[in-house]
């Protein structure tokens, strides 16, 4: 089971996490959230801290400048986009940075991911892969972070692994619901921000390692 926790704020929890060999992190560079990075703490990171966990860049409406210029300085290894961004606007950033595989992240309501499958299908016409789909519950006014569930066994139904993305669960996942929640969908992979910390933007230890052991026991 891929694992990625999400929201590293500094270059100190940043290396305590990986100590506990997650398959990645995420780095948040969305103004509004508990979690953003700096700049500077995210240019730490990329340059400072050995590689072998992925660095996963989180972007939310940023212009495809300032995606690219971030990746770039930050030594990104991935870039997720958890916003509004359009099949045209990941097709011109693949063709910017064609070694950095794309995450779409997708907010799911209710039991339907029809509109999903219309924009995977604008990307496929303009020969965009993308290396996953992280399926997060939508909550108006919220772009990730929110604490909230997705219908995990709706989503177990909906998503064709066959023909669409990895799948990769995010959404209100704690140490304590994720076995079950990946029972229940079946991913590829979770994702964790909010479920891991003692408050907001904090990390806690103790749950993240108990988290990571959790979603790979299930």
């Amino acid at each position: 089971m891929w694992v990625k926790i999400c929201g590293i704020t500094d270059i100190a929890t940043a290396a305590a996490v990986i100590g506990l060999a997650p398959d990645a992190i995420g780095l948040n560079f969305y103004a509004a959230s508990p979690r953003c990075v700096t700049r500077v703490e995210a240019v730490r990171m990329g340059r400072e801290l050995p590689r072998g966990v992925t660095r996963v860049g989180v972007f939310v409406n940023h212009t495809l400048n300032e995606i690219e210029d971030l990746a770039k300085d930050c030594l990104l290894d991935q870039v997720q986009l958890h916003g509004d961004e359009s099949p045209d606007q990941l097709a011109e950033l693949h063709s910017r940075l064609p070694h950095v595989p794309l995450i779409r992240a997708w907010r799911m309501a209710g039991e339907s991911l029809a509109d999903l499958d219309e924009y995977l299908k604008a990307c496929q016409e303009l020969k965009v892969s993308l290396a996953a789909c992280l399926i997060d519950a939508r909550v108006p006014g919220v772009y990730g972070g929110s604490g909230h569930t997705v219908a995990w066994d709706a989503l177990a139904r909906v998503y064709p692994r066959d023909v669409w993305p990895p799948l990769i669960l995010a959404g209100g996942l704690t140490p304590d619901n994720a076995a079950g929640a990946i029972r229940v969908a079946q991913p590829w992979g979770v994702d964790v921000a909010s479920g891991v910390e003692s408050q907001p933007g904090v990390k806690d230890l103790e749950l993240t390692k108990l988290f990571i052991t959790n979603a790979r026991s299930a």
